[in-house]
């Protein structure tokens, strides 16, 4: 049975909407007719300038400043927000660093941001969406989520983690009946200014994609009831490539170029905000993050 939730008379609520996609979908969300907008960034100016572009089309916004890998921050900000009908978690970083180049802090950001944020986050508000039995739930990972990337062990390892954390949400709720839906998006790398000097060896089959297609891509499926949203749709390949022996997979893995997309990876500086947190979390907002950012 399709559980898709209409954004007209929404309550959206967008995290790291700021800028990138997560702005992109919160206008496209005001433009669906929601209810309300509510914008959750780090940086304040940044999330109050959307709300106010929102404002001005005649929908409902408010903006909070919020760092989302703080739990104790989530939740006092939660209160403040109110019930949502549609949670989009889109906030995001990447190192784009090797390992042995990342300094212990930074692996810990992106871990906060990318992964554990959705805990807190999803916390705060699935109990509202359980007591309404609807609602939708929406986790933007990567296709790095799907297979390993060269300068990519923490983003990486942390989209994997948002994957089978959304796999496992689906599971819990399909189990106890409940009528709340999940979504979990993997691109390639988004167009957004964030992925500045990412390649692609096969521009058709693999394209960087453009910011504004994923974003309608994704209230689209929102409203579908879809489960899962993998692009392009090479990347849908990847599970069923698994089942290659894993030196055969790596090759084709690099045939594709994909352990090559970061050699130069310049991306963008991402704001870094200290909040009263032992572990401050760097927040961009790109479907396809990246810390000083990465890809997807």
């Amino acid at each position: 049975m399709t559980r898709g939730t209409p954004i007209e008379g929404a309550r959206v609520l967008i995290t790291g909407a700021g800028s990138g996609i997560g702005r992109l979908m919160a206008l496209d969300a005001a433009a669906r007719g929601a209810a309300e907008v509510l914008i959750w960034d780090l940086s304040t100016e940044s999330g109050q300038r959307v709300a106010d572009e929102i404002a001005a089309t005649g929908t409902n916004a408010r903006s909070f400043t919020v760092n989302v890998g703080n739990s104790k921050q989530v939740t006092a900000i939660a209160e403040d927000t109110g019930p949502v009908d549609v949670l989009i978690n889109c906030a995001g970083i990447v190192t784009g660093t090797k390992l042995l180049e990342a300094d212990e802090a930074a692996i810990r950001r992106v871990y906060d941001v990318n992964t554990l944020a959705l805990y807190w986050v999803t916390r705060a508000f699935l109990p509202g969406m359980l007591e309404r039995d609807r609602g939708t739930v929406v986790t933007i990972s990567s296709a790095a989520g799907m297979v390993g990337v060269a300068r990519q062990t923490d983003y990486s390892a942390s989209k994997y983690a948002a994957v089978g954390f959304t796999e496992s949400l689906r599971a819990e709720l399909r189990a106890d009946g409940h009528n709340v839906n999940t979504l979990v998006v993997c691109p390639f790398y988004i167009n957004t200014g964030m992925f500045e000097g990412v390649k692609t060896k096969f521009p058709r089959l693999l394209p960087i994609l453009e910011e504004t297609n994923v974003a309608n891509d994704v209230l689209d499926s929102v409203e579908s009831g879809r489960e899962q949203l993998v692009m392009p749709s090479l990347v849908r390949i990847l599970p069923g490539a698994r089942l290659l022996p894993t030196r055969v997979f790596d090759k084709v893995m690099d045939f594709l170029g994909v352990n090559k997309t970061m050699d130069h990876f310049t991306g963008r500086r991402p704001v870094i905000a200290e909040q009263n947190t032992a572990s401050p979390a760097a927040e961009l907002n790109d479907a396809d993050p990246v810390s000083a950012p990465a890809p997807r």
